[in-house]
Order: C-alpha cells, then sequence, then structure tokens
C-alpha cells in the first residue's frame, strides 16, 4: 500500500505532537538566545558561493536581474559567510535560525533543506560554546521531557557533556595513533594512516588521508559518542578543519570541536579563522580537490574574504536544529519533525 503524503490528515495526526515539540523548542532556545544578549540575524539564503568544502554539493539558481540579465548564484549551505561579514560590520553577538540547502543528502538523518541553528560570540574563546551546547542540550531535554533519544540509543541531557579530543577517541575506539599520522606541521601522512586500519575498514587506492579519517570516524569512533551523556569531540587534525583557525602552539590540531549525542552529529563549532590569506589559500587548496573529484569548484565568495581582514577574533557554531528535535522528541526519522517535506 502506498504511504499517505505527509499533508494527509491521517498521517499528520501522527506527527503532531512531534511538530508542535520541535516548535516549542525552537521558541525556547530563542528566548534563551534573548537571556544572553545575541540578536536573531535573517541572511539571505541566496549567495555568490554555496561554500568551499570539498564533499558540499550546493543547489544553483539564476537571478534575473531587472535589465534582463541572468546572475548565477546558490542557496547557502549555512548562512556562515554572511554571519561572519556582520561580525566584522559591528555585531557582537548573533544567531540564525533557518533553512540552508545541500545537494546529495537525504535519509533518516539527512535532508536537502534542512534548520541550521548557528550562533557567534565575538572576542570569546571557542570554549564558551561548549557550555552554550549543554545548556541547549538541557532545553531540549525539557521540552521532550526525558531523555535524548536515537535507535535505541540514550543520552542524559542534564549531564555536562565528556571532553575527548578526536587523538583520544582514535585511541579509545580504533586503536589508532592518529597523531604519529601527522608531521609537526600538521600535514598529514596517508601511508602511516593506512598502515594502521582496524579489521573491517579497507582503504582504495584512491583514498586520501581524509578519506582514510572519515571512514574510520564513521564506522568506530561516532558510534561510541554521546552514549549516556554528550561528547564534545574536540582538538581536530588541523586539516580537518578548514574554517577553524590552528590552536595555539599546537600546529597539527586546530580549535574544532563536534557535539555528539546517541551517537549522532549534533553541532561543528570553530574557534574562527580570520587571517583571509590563510583562508584563501585553504579554500583555493579544497576547490582544487573538489576539481579533482567532482569535476566543478564552486566560486569564492571575495566580500567574505575581504570582511574577515575586518572581523575580531569569534567563535561559532553550526548546530542541526532538526536533528536536535528528532532526539528530544523519539522521532523515527528527521522527516516526522519536518513541518513540510521536500518532496520525493
Amino acid at each position: 500500500m502506498t504511504e499517505k503524503p505527509w499533508w494527509h490528515p491521517a498521517r499528520h495526526e501522527g506527527r503532531r505532537p512531534l511538530l508542535h515539540a520541535r516548535a516549542r523548542l525552537a521558541a525556547a532556545l530563542r528566548g534563551w538566545f534573548a537571556e544572553e544578549g545575541f540578536w536573531e540575524a535573517d541572511p539571505a539564503a541566496l549567495q555568490a558561493s554555496p561554500g568551499n568544502e570539498v564533499h558540499l554539493h550546493g543547489l544553483a539558481a539564476e537571478l534575473t536581474l531587472p535589465d534582463g540579465r541572468s546572475r548565477g548564484m546558490y542557496l547557502h549551505t549555512s548562512p556562515e559567510f554572511a554571519m561572519k561579514k556582520l561580525l566584522a560590520a559591528g555585531e557582537e553577538r548573533l544567531f540564525s535560525m533557518g533553512h540552508v540547502w545541500r545537494g546529495g543528502e537525504r535519509g533518516p538523518l539527512h535532508h536537502p533543506e534542512f534548520t541550521m541553528l548557528e550562533w557567534y560570540r565575538a572576542r570569546a574563546p571557542y570554549e564558551a560554546l561548549f557550555e552554550d551546547c549543554a545548556v541547549i542540550l538541557r532545553l531540549a531535554g525539557e521540552v521532550g521531557g526525558g531523555p535524548l533519544r536515537w535507535r535505541g540509543a540514550t543520552c542524559d541531557p542534564s549531564l555536562p557533556p565528556e571532553r575527548l579530543t578526536v587523538a583520544e577517541a582514535f585511541a579509545a575506539h580504533a586503536g589508532i595513533d592518529l597523531d604519529a599520522t601527522l608531521g609537526p606541521d600538521g600535514t598529514p601522512d596517508r601511508a602511516a594512516l593506512a598502515a594502521q586500519l582496524p579489521e573491517g575498514i579497507r582503504a582504495a587506492e584512491d583514498d586520501t588521508w581524509a578519506d582514510l579519517f572519515a571512514k574510520i570516524l564513521t564506522a568506530r569512533v561516532e558510534p561510541n559518542l554521546g552514549q549516556g551523556r554528550p561528547t564534545i569531540l574536540d582538538r581536530y587534525p588541523a586539516c580537518e578543519a578548514a574554517l577553524a583557525r590552528r590552536a595555539p602552539g599546537d600546529p597539527q590540531h586546530a580549535e574544532r570541536f563536534e557535539l555528539y549525542a546517541c551517537g549522532v552529529e549534533l553541532a561543528n563549532g570553530f574557534g574562527e579563522l580570520t587571517d583571509p590569506a590563510e583562508q584563501r589559500a585553504r579554500f583555493t587548496a579544497d576547490m582544487d580537490e573538489r576539481r579533482r573529484r567532482y569535476g566543478s569548484a564552486y566560486p569564492l565568495d571575495e566580500e567574505f574574504l575581504a570582511a574577515l581582514e575586518h572581523m575580531p577574533p569569534a567563535s561559532g557554531i553550526a548546530l542541526g536544529f532538526d536533528r536536535l528535535a528528532v532526539l528530544a522528541t523519539g522521532a523515527p526519522n528527521i522527516e516526522a519533525v519536518l513541518w513540510a517535506p521536500v518532496p520525493g
């Protein structure tokens, strides 16, 4: 029997409590940000570039100008570039809760259009975001009325998150000395990582160090994170942090962390890189790699690179709001907490 569409009254009746919980969670988060002195920004979705990370797949759009000419643009994959321009303009505490778009993503925890909660603290260390995450998880637990849950796993959002470095997590859950695969300046050594691959993970001939890192992270590390209590996975290798600054005195690692609950990645935070020359070099290298892999690359947002010259030191983070709603409500998948899922 064909499943009824999401708007059918019989199906909506089952989704309605989840959608109402989602709305209460959004209201609670907005209330907390207001109490903390944040302003809610509402950046335009149409941008010159969708982002410049290798594996992001932006959705192209064509803007017709008043004179009839057209201009190629993209729906943003994150409001990051616009938010950082606002920091450069002089804002200190900003958040955005809005839709973003990514091609090639659809599954139990992925959707081509989803809601991203992103916030920035100017002149604050990135560790300040750890406590923000703890508060947000507690609010999600209050709205959901219990532990966060996903496919049999649970996480108590009232407990303070454990903090693990990426190197510690790889050693504990995959038996890998990750730092031994990085040069003194952070340059990754593919052969050194391939030599340590755990049983069941195979290296393809064209796999890069980053590919092997992702395979191990997905298969062996992530399922063990956020079990019982939240996990902050901290200090990513610098080569895995395209928009984060390097850790002071530690060129192998960057001020990047991810938040996990129930084995699910919820958020990705940075001590923000503000050096325009370094950022341009990273973007260029990533777009060269994207061109090698996919045969295409995205333009650089020159205004964003110019704005970095004026941007103060800051920390920022992006959280998948729909995923948080899934875990707070115990929903079976992401579409159960979307008011109107994308057809198909």
